[in-house]
């Protein structure tokens, strides 16, 4: 008898759930933790190779990790946010990681280390909630290798340091799954959470919009737990609270980015045009400002339009609204890293990787580049 390959399913209906982790998710998180022990050792030495300097201790190895944004964060998490001075570019910074870095560091009496354990533990959250996610439309196996993708994408180094990624994608792919499976006061509180996290998290309102049409769609069915999706932008609303109790001013963080950052909205075009124009720098920033930032924005648009022929609508408004947003700035920085959130690139992953040829080429592709990008930020490069 020919053996029947479950590859998508249509149907809305909750799956049962229980506490703990069920049947392949141990092996998955051995898989996730031997990733980041590799990806650490190998920043490591690659650090001492091209530096020509020893890592002094264990505390050293997380220090060569502590970089921009992971320094506004523990700052943050030290003195608090202010609209003047040193602060005054931490603005920009929304407040749940660094809020979870103080309330941990309460604990650990090291901000440091308080910054790796919450990375640590919400990326393999985000890698099992994925493996759930996908489980909902494709096989087991094609779940397995969307956590694969993830986690050798890549920027994926930024899932295990003092960077906003990992608690992101940990709280986004919960929001949705919560969604999928109807338990909806639970996906208004996770996107609530994500837009206390980062700006894509308004993202999560026309998505989550569009899944609960899609379910009175297919079930002519009202639901009103619905209105939980009011709940999410209340997170964005908090920000600007902030915003207005620390500068007087509720879109202080808009002059401030343009300021410190020379960023600030503008057509696509405009940050596209600023990228290509980067490829005539010198090699190095030709290649890592200009070439791969382009690369990556072709990567985003491609499985843009991909997502939506081939996956379900929430994650193709999901793209549509993260690839909009990294791109319609005056300039163009750090796609690679935010193209690691925009989590529906690793369901068309897995759905190629089903042919070996594929396997290969995208495990090979990604494999390659997260070492070269680690390595250059271990060494302290800009690397998004």
């Amino acid at each position: 008898m020919r053996k029947k390959r479950r590859d998508k399913v249509t149907s809305i209906h909750p799956r049962p759930s229980r506490v703990g982790l069920r049947a392949g998710e141990t092996r998955l998180v051995a898989i996730i933790f031997a990733i980041k022990a590799l990806v650490f050792l190998y920043a490591g030495q690659s650090y001492q190779a091209l530096a020509d300097r020893r890592i002094g201790g264990v505390y050293g190895w997380l220090e060569l990790w502590n970089r921009w944004d992971s320094l506004h964060y523990q700052k943050l998490a030290i003195n608090g946010y202010s609209a003047v001075g040193d602060m005054k570019p931490s603005m920009v910074f929304y407040p749940l990681f660094p809020w979870i870095i103080r309330l941990v560091a309460v604990v650990l009496n090291d901000y440091l280390v308080s910054a790796f354990l919450i990375s640590t533990l919400a990326s393999i959250a985000a890698g099992i909630l994925l493996y759930r996610l996908v489980q909902l439309d494709f096989s087991r196996a094609t779940a397995s290798f969307a956590v694969w993708f993830l986690f050798i994408f890549p920027t994926s180094y930024f899932l295990h340091i003092g960077y906003t990624e990992s608690l992101f994608l940990m709280l986004t792919i919960g929001c949705v799954l919560a969604a999928r499976t109807e338990r909806w006061p639970l996906a208004g509180l996770l996107g609530m959470l994500a837009c206390l996290t980062r700006a894509p998290g308004l993202v999560l309102v026309p998505a989550l919009l569009i899944e609960a049409g899609h379910q009175y769609w297919t079930t002519r069915r009202w639901n009103w737990q619905w209105l939980c999706i009011a709940i999410v932008p209340l997170g964005f609303g908090v920000y600007l609270f902030l915003n207005y109790h620390v500068a007087g001013d509720l879109f202080a963080f808009l002059p401030i980015r343009k300021e410190f950052y020379h960023i600030s909205l503008a057509p696509p075009w405009t940050g596209l045009r600023e990228a290509l124009g980067s490829l005539n720098f010198n090699p190095a920033q030709a290649q890592i400002v200009g070439m791969q930032e382009c690369l990556f924005i072709a990567l985003g648009l491609v499985c843009t339009i991909a997502s939506w022929i081939k996956l379900r609508p929430i994650y193709g408004v999901w793209m549509t609204g993260n690839w909009l947003l990294v791109t319609s700035v005056s300039f163009v920085s750090s796609v690679p890293r935010y193209t690691l959130t925009m989590f529906p690139i690793f369901f068309l992953f897995a759905m190629l990787a089903r042919r070996r040829l594929w396997l290969v080429i995208l495990s090979v592709w990604s494999l390659l580049y997260l070492a070269l990008f680690a390595a250059l930020f271990a060494w302290g490069r800009w690397a998004y």
